[in-house]
């Protein structure tokens, strides 16, 4: 399986960084899911996931996953297993160490968010609090 890591250091130009250098960790079995939903919504196969941190949720910050299909200027670009991932420059600061995996429970399933930077979460795990 290749990897590749990019991440922009200026407006325009990506460099190459180390993979281990990517904010993020996304488990096999949250890849996977990924590419069923791309595929069950008729998303291009072409188009990558965008993971970002917006403000909002009940602890003041919420994951957002999106489907996309080009980087943008300053993005961090990893692909994984054929699924390109996209974070802006800004999320990358919250979401720095996170485990993203998929996980089925007794209360149904869905993207889990381990990130070691959430000094508090609400209840529903989709927002969180640094």
């Amino acid at each position: 399986m290749a990897t590749t890591t990019e991440q922009s250091t200026t407006s325009e130009v990506a460099a190459q960084v180390p993979a281990a250098q990517f904010p993020i960790r996304i488990t096999p079995k949250a890849v996977q899911m990924v590419k069923i939903t791309r595929e069950q919504e008729g998303i291009d196969p072409g188009y990558g996931l965008r993971i970002a941190v917006r403000g909002g949720g009940c602890s003041g910050f919420e994951y957002a996953l999106d489907f996309e299909e080009d980087s943008r200027p300053n993005d961090w670009v990893h692909e994984e297993d054929g699924l390109r991932l996209y974070i802006d420059a800004v999320s990358a600061r919250y979401l720095e160490g996170t485990e993203i995996d998929y996980v089925l429970g007794s209360t149904g399933a869905g993207f889990k968010f381990n990130n070691p930077k959430a000094v508090g979460t609400c209840g529903c795990g989709s927002s969180f609090a640094v």
